[in-house]
């Protein structure tokens, strides 16, 4: 399978993803937990059928050193032990965030709530704009059919 359109050869997406790359770092040192941030980053690329980041999340979680058990369990969180509060507060905030659509009055405020509790102001910041990143991310890769399966860990940085 090839892409529709090579992200990586167009000066335009350079640009983009020049910022884009710039904003995931800063998230990257942010309060909010890594093994977090790989969950959230999963979960939404499932949701949104993005192979190409289901890749590369999966194995830089697994290379950072998270366990195959919970990343096998990402998809059915609800039903698995494997996750604390925190994790599942982030898990249910990505979720419907990243079905915004489907809901008429976006994000319900008991999920909020629910993240609040787990969660200080600036790891909130940073979630809310993970969940935002990650979803423009997936939106291009789906868009242009990025293929998967290729990425190693560590190759883009």
């Amino acid at each position: 399978m090839d892409a529709r359109l090579d992200l990586f050869a167009s000066p335009v997406a350079g640009k983009v993803f020049k910022h884009f790359n710039a904003a995931g770092k800063a998230l990257a040192e942010s309060a909010l937990p890594a093994a977090t941030q790989e969950l959230v980053k999963i979960r939404a690329s499932q949701i949104n059928g993005c192979g190409f980041c289901t890749d590369m999340h999966t194995k830089d979680a697994l290379d950072a050193g998270e366990s195959q058990t919970r990343l096998h369990l990402v998809a059915v969180w609800r039903e698995a032990t494997v996750f604390t509060d925190a994790e599942r507060a982030a898990l249910e905030l990505v979720e419907q965030a990243t079905r915004i659509a489907d809901a008429a009055g976006g994000v319900p405020d008991e999920v909020w709530a629910n993240a609040a509790k787990h969660y200080d102001e600036e790891q909130l910041a940073a979630l809310v704009a993970l969940i935002a990143l990650i979803n423009a991310y997936n939106r291009v890769n789906v868009i242009v059919r990025q293929p998967a399966g290729d990425y190693v860990p560590g190759m883009f940085g």
